[in-house]
């Protein structure tokens, strides 16, 4: 049974201005398995985030289905952790504060806070920095804050929009191979949003190419290479050829069909 199911799904936005309706999303349907990492990659404005964002329980689809665990999501979940483009943290908490701050929304004493906080800190590679502050850290230091807050969250399903957007290229390389063995570690299910092809290969077990706006999938692929996985080889350049043809814009009669 899939993890997260979506089923003909579509979202409409008004565009008061003009009086119109703007289709970001058209009739799209995907299933996710449990501990799977499924990449959504497809052009700016296509609906990666949206899709993303109706998973989460932030948006709702105007007509179609989504569900979590064969749950329907109205709303966000504590079985859904989210790790945003910034990593959002809060300044004047230190890094194990950022980690255990859902603990303190509940009334957890300092002792549980600081014993939890200290195991995802660990698993992120940030023993040494825990009480240091977000401003001490660099971007990539503090995006692991913010992965390690939404792990100790417990999730079944982990959403990930375009955390490494802002990295440089070597720091971006770094993280993804933390993050793949922070997934191995945490059997989690992990979405991930991107635009870049290499990235996508390079973190994927599975990758939903989307099409331009309104977004629809065009290939739901599934990435046979082993890991750490080589960007040279030429089993990954043949994939990234296929995508590269799939991200090309349709014919109109295609899109209209």
């Amino acid at each position: 049974m899939s993890l997260i199911t979506i089923q003909n799904a579509s979202r409409f936005f008004d565009d008061a201005r003009r009086g119109t309706q703007v289709k970001a999303l058209d009739d799209v349907s995907l299933s996710v398995n449990r501990n799977e990492f499924l990449c959504l990659l497809g052009p700016s404005g296509c609906g990666k985030s949206t899709l993303l964002n109706m998973i989460a329980g932030f948006d709702k689809p105007s007509r179609g289905t989504v569900t979590v665990g064969g749950r329907p999501v109205t709303a966000p979940g504590v079985d859904r952790g989210v790790v945003f483009q910034q990593p959002t943290l809060m300044p004047w908490l230190t890094v194990w504060e950022n980690v255990a701050f859902h603990l303190t929304m509940r009334g957890a004493s300092k002792a549980e806070r600081r014993k939890k906080a200290q195991h995802y800190v660990d698993m992120v590679g940030l023993r040494g920095f825990e009480n240091h502050f977000p401003s001490e850290l660099s971007g990539g230091m503090n995006q692991r804050v913010g992965i390690a807050r939404a792990l100790l969250m417990n999730p079944e399903v982990i959403l990930m929009d375009e955390p490494f957007g802002a990295l440089d290229e070597q720091t971006k390389m770094d993280m993804h191979a933390e993050l793949v063995r922070i997934w191995r570690e945490s059997q989690s299910t992990i979405v991930f949003v991107t635009h870049g092809i290499e990235e996508s290969l390079a973190l994927g077990t599975h990758i939903a190419v989307m099409s331009a706006r309104p977004g629809r999938i065009r290939e739901l692929i599934e990435v046979d290479l082993p890991r750490p996985r080589d960007s040279t080889s030429p089993r990954f350049n043949d994939y990234k050829r296929h995508i590269l043809s799939l991200l090309r814009p349709e014919p109109a009669d295609a899109v209209h069909a």
